[in-house]
């Protein structure tokens, strides 16, 4: 009777003990654990976005540009227009900043050489020449193999300190010099002026750590090879940069022009004239071959350019062509099969030089490789 009367107190006597030693172990099991809060219920989470997302480190992704992801022709568009509002530009040079100093090994620098090579054209198209050779010269710097041929292309012969390295970098001032630099071009009128105006452009008192020459040509008929459409012959001019050591820049686009004493004064009847340079800044272009060159080139050019303001036009023998080839050719820039023929006369001109340029007749005379050579074609040459 006894045992019956405690049988039931007994068991639940032993279910509190039980239960207390379960709790007092459970306590004991998380006080030797280290504290963790209770995770998220991730079921219904993609795996890839887990392991991307929460599972590695954090990547700082690069900020979206309205320069980003758009045609060449729609850049074109957002570049002209941020040169005329100076925060725009700020983005713009930024922007350039960035792809100057991004490193993402060989696949990363490749794609940022395609994209600084595009603003290169770009800049070319809007007569912007200068930023155009830096962005192209950035595109050779980051290029390892053709770094000794760089060097050699850029301080030959340069009298430039020798602890200088001509890096050409973009900053604050490209902003300042693109606004100036896009307002002179706008106007596509050449003006006349001299050599003492020429040579005065680069005599700014500043040391120079790099030179470069641009070789333009605009045919009669973009893209084919005719001497003239009617009485138009089209035009071959040059321009010459002189980089500073201070970041700043200068440079003149000028070329050779028959100063008509007479109607019929460059003509096939009458091929001799007086001559006269023009500030060619605005002119229209479809080919251009750029190259940096060494200060000793850039002098002999500028000596070509004096001797040549003292000498008549010739429609054959001493034209626009014939000035820009001799400098090109100072500047270890060679192009062949430029002469044509025309009414009673022949020699080098825009058109066949043009369409010589198009089909890759160029090349370089001072051992650096054709790859040194910036090459721009107009967008009238391209879409045909």
């Amino acid at each position: 009777m006894i045992n019956r009367i405690h049988l039931p107190f007994f068991k639940i006597f032993s279910a509190v003990v039980l239960t207390f030693g379960t709790l007092t172990a459970s306590a004991q099991m998380s006080a030797s654990l280290p504290y963790k809060q209770d995770a998220a219920d991730t079921s219904a989470i993609n795996s890839e976005y887990i392991e991307e997302k929460d599972f590695t480190s954090v990547k700082t992704k690069p900020a979206v540009s309205i320069f980003d992801n758009v045609s060449e022709t729609d850049l074109q568009k957002k570049v002209s227009i941020s040169l005329n509002n100076s925060g725009d530009r700020k983005q713009l040079m930024n922007y350039l900043k960035q792809l100057e100093v991004s490193d993402n090994g060989s696949a990363g620098n490749e794609a940022r050489n395609k994209t600084l090579f595009k603003f290169a054209n770009l800049f070319a198209r809007l007569k912007l020449y200068p930023l155009a050779m830096k962005c192209f010269f950035k595109t050779l710097q980051k290029d390892k193999q053709k770094h000794d041929n760089r060097e050699a292309a850029v301080s030959d012969n340069m009298d430039v300190d020798d602890s200088l390295s001509p890096d050409l970098p973009i900053n604050t001032k490209d902003d300042s010099l693109a606004y100036v630099q896009s307002l002179q071009v706008r106007s596509e009128k050449s003006v006349r002026t001299t050599y003492e105006n020429i040579s005065g452009t680069f005599n700014d008192g500043k040391q120079a750590v790099a030179y470069a020459l641009l070789f333009h040509v605009k045919q009669p008929s973009p893209g084919k090879k005719k001497v003239h459409v009617l009485a138009y012959t089209g035009h071959t001019y040059i321009t010459l940069i002189k980089y500073n050591t201070d970041s700043t820049y200068v440079s003149c686009s000028f070329g050779f022009y028959p100063k008509k004493d007479h109607i019929f004064s460059a003509t096939p009847w009458f091929p001799s004239t007086s001559s006269q340079f023009k500030n060619d800044a605005g002119h229209k272009w479809d080919e251009i071959i750029g190259k940096f060159i060494s200060k000793k080139s850039f002098d002999k050019i500028l000596k070509l350019t004096k001797e040549y303001n003292d000498v008549d036009y010739h429609l054959s023998y001493n034209n626009c062509t014939d000035f820009s080839l001799q400098a090109a050719g100072m500047a270890g820039i060679s192009i062949s099969n430029t002469e044509g023929k025309w009414f009673m006369g022949h020699g080098n001109n825009p058109g066949v030089t043009g369409q010589s340029i198009l089909q890759g007749g160029y090349g370089t005379t001072d051992k650096q490789p054709v790859a040194t050579l910036f090459k721009s074609l107009n967008t009238s040459v391209t879409e045909k």
